[in-house]
Formats: structure tokens, C-alpha cells, sequence
């Protein structure tokens, strides 16, 4: 299967799925955390006409969580906020058979859809809370894999640093071994 994963660069999906076999790549403006050669350094939408059979997709939050409301109405203003909701959109239409796209609880919710799924980390071996929002085409619910107990709020209490958006937004692995072994495992 080719699995384009958009707006990834800490490799997590893609390396899940290229583990089992799949022709995976992942796509960011910035390069992959891993220097993996099975990366797109640019726009996902000078990638996105290339055959993929699936596509999941983590399009940046940072200006549509609800996280972060109380600037949404600097971000309203100055347009940050309404060319993120055009990029998820964007993502949304796109010609791939299936998809898959995870965000925060935000504001898509209400202005695109409701999610088809929420996820949460401690659902796949990982004791932490971050209740994550799926929309899903042609793909199946995910199914927790190891549900652990010691749920704590670690990303939310992250303190401020100079990665901490990137250390937030980071996929678990829990997640991508599972989307890889449920989703990968699908008849094209």
C-alpha cells in the first residue's frame, strides 16, 4: 500500500507502516526529525497527486484547538486562523481513497464536521490524556490496543519551551502501530 503521512515529521506513521511492508512517506515544510530518505521536505500539496492509497493526515493545530481559544480572536483578525481552517479543508478534498485526518478537539468539530472517532493515548500503551478528534473516509474506528491506567494530563501541563509545539503535537507510537496494523492491513 503507498500511505502518504502529511504534516509528520517526527516519522512515527510512517515508520509503523514501512515496518510491515508499505510504501510509506511522510511530508512536512520542515525536514523529518529522523533524516529519513522517505521523506517530502515541501507543501503536502506538491505531494498530493501521486497514487497514494492512503492518506492520514495531522494537519497543524496550533491555530485551531480549542487549547488555544482564548487567541482565536487575534488569530481571527490577523488570518492566521482562516488559512488553517482553508489547509484542513484543503486536506479534506483530497483524491485518495482513504483517509484519515486526527486534530485536537477544536473548532473543525463544529465548522467541517463532527469527528468520526476520539482517540485518547491511553488507549494504545501510553498513560497520558490528549482526547484526539478522527475523521475518517473509508476506514474503520481504530481499536485500542493496550489500554493503560496512570492517565495523567502531561501535554496539556507541558511547561513553555522552544519545542514545546512541536513536543505537543508529536503522534504516539501507540497510534501509528496501530493505525499501521489495523488500517495497513486492509484490502485495496
Amino acid at each position: 500500500m503507498r500511505v502518504l503521512c502529511g504534516f509528520e515529521r517526527s516519522g512515527i506513521i510512517r515508520n509503523a507502516f514501512r515496518l510491515l511492508g508499505h510504501d510509506a512517506w511522510s511530508c512536512d515544510l520542515e525536514k523529518s526529525d529522523d533524516n529519513s530518505p522517505f521523506h517530502y521536505k515541501c507543501d503536502i500539496r506538491n505531494v498530493e497527486k501521486m497514487n497514494w492509497d492512503l492518506g492520514i493526515f495531522c494537519p497543524p493545530c496550533t491555530d485551531l484547538a480549542v487549547s488555544g481559544a482564548r487567541w482565536f480572536k487575534e488569530k481571527q483578525n490577523d488570518g492566521r486562523q482562516k488559512k488553517s481552517i482553508g489547509l484542513f479543508l484543503h486536506v479534506v478534498d483530497f483524491d485518495i481513497p482513504r483517509v484519515a485526518i486526527e486534530n485536537p478537539v477544536g473548532i473543525m468539530s463544529t465548522l467541517y464536521r463532527k469527528p468520526d472517532q476520539y482517540i485518547q493515548p491511553w488507549q494504545f500503551g501510553h498513560g497520558e490524556t490528549k482526547k484526539t478528534c478522527l475523521w475518517l473516509k473509508n476506514l474503520p474506528l481504530l481499536k485500542p490496543t493496550n489500554i493503560v491506567e496512570g492517565r495523567e494530563a502531561r501535554v496539556h501541563k507541558m511547561p513553555p519551551s522552544e519545542h514545546r509545539a512541536q513536543d505537543r503535537a508529536r503522534t504516539y507510537e501507540g497510534w501509528g502501530k496501530a493505525m499501521a496494523e489495523q488500517w495497513g492491513s486492509l484490502s485495496s
